[in-house]
Parts: structure tokens; C-alpha cells; sequence
């Protein structure tokens, strides 16, 4: 059954997928380079995070790549969140008291698109929405950016993959000629970035987590970089990982996750890393500059 759904969804794919092989943000980067520096879920310790205002924001900072999560509403609309659950971020029990615990697949996109995902962070913020991945993928390429597409809980929303991956094809940003290849997509789901890998063989990808060096060569036949906590990582992992070349021919790349100050950007950094991914992407960027 697997290998039929990958038969036929890469024939759908045929022809629309074009190589994006990973840039110099996804490779081991040149000694003395400084390693890149990935917004999460946008400028999030400036802006409601997983919102266009955060990609806003992390474009005014001048920042190249933004993060974000995708989960899928009860109707099959692909939306940018973090959380399984609205609560966290958005006005949900006010508008809808009576449906606990609010999953973000028990909601439709119209339901969805009614709540207020601002004012939990600041007041100015009072009225910004939950994006869908096409909204949010607009904003970013309006404004010049490039994506870390997580795919998160994968477990919940059989199909995922293939959706998002149709989503891109038919917006054209699988066929786009994407200087440098401006997309790249994570999870914490080895099987999931398998799919990806094995439906859209083109276009980069990184396991989210920390996997033992012994099984680092496993993992390097289906994705491109390895992106862990900061927490877990050393010197010695992040050479293991580079002494390895992923399915583009490319050494595994380390971005380490989520670095929000100036003392340990300067740690981490001095692992080796290829780049960091933080909440303060002007915090780090400081940090490495004047280093």
C-alpha cells in the first residue's frame, strides 16, 4: 500500500518537481563562515508566533528564513500552528465555550479563521489570525524569505505529506526556479520525512531531534540535515554528522534549536553548527556578529 501511494503521487507530481537542492544553509558551512540564523515560528519573542505578523517581523530584522508548523482542521485545510490545540494562543474557549479541547481538527478553516490569535501575546496584536499555509507562504515569499516547514504530529492527519506537497506543487513553488532552493521541510517523524523524500525526492529536508551517531548513516539516506536541541548536542556529534553526505550529495547539516541568547549562540556556535533557530533571531545575530 505505501509503495502505491508513492507511485501515485509522484506520477501526479511528474514534471512539476524540480531539484531544490539545499543552500549554503543547509550544508556544513565553510569554517569561518557565520552559521545561519532561522526565526522561529517567525520573530515569536516580537510577534504572536506562527502568524504573518511574526514573519513581518522577522523580515524588518532582516532575517532570510523563517519556521514554521503545519497541522490540518477538521475540514482538510492545512494552517500554520503550533499547538494541537487552540487554546494556547488563540481566544478559542471564549468563541467556542463549549467544545473541549479544542483541537485544531475539530475545527473547520471558517471556524478557525473567526478567532483572534494576537491578543494573548500584546494587546496591538488584537485581531491577527491563525494563517493557512498559503497565506503564510505568500507573506514569505513577498518578502523575500525561505522556509523550515515543520510538519507537526504528522500522526494525527494520515495524508499530510501528500497534501502539503500538492499545496506547493500547485502554487508552483516545486517548480519555481528557487535560487538556491528556498524550502526546506523538518519533522520529528523519520517516517514522515521518508515519504516526503520518496514523493518529492528534490526537495531538502531535516529530521528534528537527536539521534544516536550509530544510526546517523540511516537517516542520511532520506534527509539532508540533522536539527536538534542545543541541549544535546557536542563538537564530536556535529562533526559525526558532517562527515556524512545526504541524498543531494551534500554533508548532513546541523541547525540547533531554540538558542535565545547571546552566551549560548557563542556555545553552540562553537560546535560547528550550521545554523541556529531561535525565538530572539536579533539577540543571536548580534551575538555572532560581534564575536
Amino acid at each position: 500500500m505505501y509503495a502505491r501511494v508513492v507511485a501515485a503521487f509522484a506520477a501526479a507530481l511528474l514534471g512539476a518537481t524540480a531539484l531544490l537542492l539545499p543552500t549554503s544553509d543547509a550544508r556544513a558551512r565553510v569554517v569561518g563562515e557565520p552559521p545561519s540564523v532561522v526565526a522561529h515560528r517567525g520573530a515569536s519573542a516580537l510577534a504572536p508566533e506562527n502568524t504573518l505578523a511574526a514573519v513581518d517581523a522577522a523580515a524588518g530584522l532582516g532575517v532570510d528564513w523563517v519556521e514554521n508548523d503545519v497541522q490540518r482542521t477538521k475540514d482538510g485545510a492545512l494552517v500554520v500552528i503550533h499547538d494541537d490545540s487552540l487554546r494556547r494562543t488563540t481566544d478559542v474557549e471564549e468563541v467556542f465555550p463549549g467544545r473541549s479541547p479544542w483541537k485544531v481538527k475539530d475545527f473547520t478553516a471558517a471556524e478557525i479563521a473567526r478567532l483572534d490569535a494576537g491578543s494573548w501575546f500584546a494587546p496591538r496584536f488584537a485581531g491577527v489570525r491563525v494563517p493557512t499555509l498559503d497565506e503564510y507562504m505568500r507573506r514569505v515569499e513577498d518578502n523575500g524569505q525561505n522556509l523550515l516547514l515543520e510538519i507537526k504530529n504528522p500522526e494525527l492527519y494520515p495524508g499530510i505529506e501528500q497534501q502539503i506537497l500538492k499545496l506547493l506543487g500547485n502554487e508552483g513553488r516545486l517548480d519555481r526556479p528557487y535560487p538556491d532552493g528556498r524550502l526546506i521541510v523538518q519533522s520529528f517523524s523519520a517516517d514522515s520525512l521518508r515519504l516526503v523524500h520518496d514523493l518529492a525526492p528534490g526537495v531538502g529536508t531535516a529530521f528534528l531531534g537527536t539521534p544516536p551517531v550509530a544510526d546517523l548513516p540511516e537517516y542520511a539516506a532520506f534527509t539532508d540535515g540533522i536539527n536538534p536541541s542545543y541541549a544535546s548536542i557536542s563538537t564530536d556529534y556535529v562533526s559525526a554528522a558532517h562527515a556524512l553526505t545526504g541524498p543531494h550529495g551534500r554533508p548532513l547539516a546541523v541547525l540547533a534549536w531554540t538558542v535565545d541568547d547571546a552566551a549560548t549562540a557563542l556555545r553552540v556556535t562553537g560546535y560547528g553548527v550550521d545554523g541556529v533557530i531561535s525565538n530572539k533571531p536579533d539577540v543571536v545575530r548580534a551575538a555572532l556578529r560581534e564575536r
